[in-house]
């Protein structure tokens, strides 16, 4: 006789399982067929001087140094616009405003800001930031574009990490007579710090891999500043970031540094993804 703590596996289980297993297999060789595939086809171009060098018919030196300076341009002036207003808007939105229309109205904005197409931003930033405002082709109009971008993400997370944090928290703080925004700064905002951190990353591997936006709005140009004025004045200059580059050298045919710029985009969305787990392991363990 069988004992009532057994469990019984039924024919239907047992068919779910291998259909999950089947289903996490697929997904785990999709991605490492993806980055052999790429790693095959670019490791041959990639080289210290592809990565360090710039792109000059005169000379005949490809390289990409350039679009790696461009993309960390766009990539600080994006997050450091979108970060504040972003987690400002969360933290509104989750502990000052009450449960209405208004906040109803604004949870659906970003959330169908978040759903259009990327290529309605460039051409929109094209038209406001670029020609309205006299920004023109730049890196600081392809940053203003993103911002619009990502503001989205970096809100919605940061409201999903709000909510976890356990009201006792907010109702210990308040009854040892704490003020709501010393509250907020103290207790909510670090024990939210693992979900926050996540989405501001998150926003980082999305503007890595724009690329139809900044297409309208960055230009495409891969010179590397030669001074620290030509370092202030770049923003104002039109940028290629690495996807922008990828997508000229394979419409040019260039396959072999298309596939080069691919496998250095992987390691950087590698990269990220790694920061990530690692960072928010690290916040979990600070706030146990």
């Amino acid at each position: 006789m069988n004992s009532i703590c057994v469990k019984k596996r039924h024919p239907s289980d047992t068919l779910l399982y291998i259909a999950i297993y089947v289903c996490a297999g697929f997904s785990v060789a999709l991605l490492l067929g993806i980055i052999l595939y790429v790693l095959v086809k670019g490791f041959r171009c990639v080289s210290w001087d592809f990565l360090t060098g710039v792109t000059s018919v005169l000379n005949g030196t490809v390289g990409i140094a350039g679009n790696i300076v461009n993309t960390l341009y766009i990539i600080v002036i994006t997050m450091l616009i979108a970060t504040p207003i972003g987690v400002g808007a969360a933290v509104y939105l989750n502990e000052y405003a009450k449960p209405g229309r208004l906040v109803r109205a604004i949870e659906f904005a970003t959330e169908t800001l978040s759903g259009i197409p990327s290529i309605i931003f460039g051409l929109f930033g094209m038209m406001f930031f670029g020609q309205t405002l006299h920004l023109k082709y730049s890196i600081l109009t392809g940053s203003f574009t993103l911002v619009l971008m990502v503001l989205p993400l970096i809100t919605r997370n940061t409201q999903e990490a709000l909510k976890t944090v356990p009201d006792s928290y907010r109702s210990g703080a308040v009854g040892l007579g704490t003020g709501k925004w010393y509250m907020i700064r103290t207790i909510l905002l670090p024990s939210a710090m693992p979900g926050i951190i996540t989405g501001a990353i998150l926003a980082v591997g999305r503007i890595v891999g724009e690329s139809a936006a900044l297409l309208f709005t960055a230009g495409s140009s891969g010179l590397l500043p030669k001074t620290a004025m030509d370092m202030l004045e770049k923003t104002f200059e039109p940028g290629g970031t690495l996807t922008i580059q990828l997508y000229l050298s394979a419409s040019k045919g260039e396959f072999e540094v298309a596939f080069g710029i691919a496998l250095v985009l992987l390691v950087i969305v590698l990269l990220i993804n790694f920061a990530t787990k690692a960072l928010a392991k690290h916040f979990n363990v600070n706030k146990e």
